[in-house]
């Protein structure tokens, strides 16, 4: 109870509490009619229900709706440092882990002139696209010495709140992570057994699917909400065998 008297919400609300009291009070020494004073109480009681209910229904969600922007923001702040610290350097080794890369780079050579219907489009075929993964045992070291290099960042990652918003994302970050840690925990990757190697394509392969589905994504965030770094995406998409960061035209 003393901590409730002690707050700082409790004085204010006897602040306000006494001043709405003085100010009755001089009401009635002034013109001497208490029924006048009750009468505009009771319809001002009456009133407060209704403005209640106004601040729950309406403010309350535009400062929700603000706020959930304000995370969306920062998530895609997010999105874009994973890209540019391992998604990016991910989907350069595309091509050395998935054995039928061409067919998929065809349909995701991000245009500068696309619209939102493309980016769903090339979306869809990247989820549906059915990953050929290839065992190359060189080229998975390199992959692992690479993840290995990025475990702290990938671990301070998943441990930001904010991704809590996206399901999708978190998703990704796990099967990246997941990946980092079979092939970590593996002294060597040379003459596993065929389920092995399976299990590892399987891992890859879920990897795969979810960072190119993932880029494109955020490359159509990117065409909305800032077009300069699109523009710099569309001409380093690691998708793409001839992308070149010059601007040909």
């Amino acid at each position: 109870m003393k901590k409730i008297f002690k707050s700082w919400t409790f004085r204010i609300a006897m602040i306000l509490f006494a001043a709405s009291t003085l100010s009755y009070t001089i009401h009635y020494f002034i013109f001497h009619d208490a029924h006048h004073i009750f009468i505009y109480m009771i319809g001002d009681f009456g009133f407060l229900f209704l403005d209640v209910l106004l601040v729950l229904l309406i403010i309350e969600r535009l400062l929700a709706s603000r706020e959930k922007k304000s995370i969306l923001h920062k998530l895609n702040m997010v999105i874009g440092i994973f890209f540019s610290e391992v998604g990016m350097e991910l989907l350069r080794c595309f091509s050395d882990f998935v054995e039928n890369a061409e067919q998929l780079e065809s349909e995701v050579l991000i245009d500068p002139q696309w619209v939102k219907k493309n980016f769903q489009e090339a979306q869809s075929k990247a989820m549906s696209f059915k990953y050929s993964i290839v065992f190359d045992v060189d080229r998975l070291e390199k992959l692992r010495d690479f993840l290995k290099s990025k475990h702290s960042f990938l671990v301070r990652l998943l441990e930001n709140p904010i991704l809590l918003e996206n399901q999708r994302f978190t998703d990704l970050l796990w099967a990246v992570f997941h990946l980092s840690e079979e092939l970590n925990f593996r002294n060597a990757l040379r003459n596993l057994p065929d389920a092995d190697i399976v299990h590892l394509k399987t891992d890859l392969r879920r990897a795969y699917s979810r960072i190119v589905s993932e880029w494109i994504i955020y490359a159509e965030h990117l065409k909305r909400k800032y077009p300069f770094l699109f523009s710099l995406a569309a001409r380093i998409n690691p998708l793409n065998p001839h992308a070149s960061p010059i601007v040909q035209d």
